[in-house]
């Protein structure tokens, strides 16, 4: 049971690593700070992924009208 469930977590950090990455390109950052985002969840997947969740995304703004 142990192999599946490792399988399953491994995909799962792989399906938001991608998610993260999509997000890092669509941002309205800078090319070196995607580029930083991007480089460090490609080497560190697991700390990256983490990390950019608690420092990468941006809050949504609020319109005032």
């Amino acid at each position: 049971m142990g192999f599946e469930l490792s399988g399953i977590l491994g995909l799962l950090v792989l399906i938001l690593d991608i998610y993260a990455i999509v997000q890092i390109l669509r941002a309205r950052a800078s090319t070196a700070a995607k580029a930083i985002w991007v480089i460090v969840i490609l080497f560190l997947p697991l700390l990256g992924l983490l990390a950019w969740l608690l420092a990468g995304p941006a809050s949504p703004r609020t319109v005032r009208l």
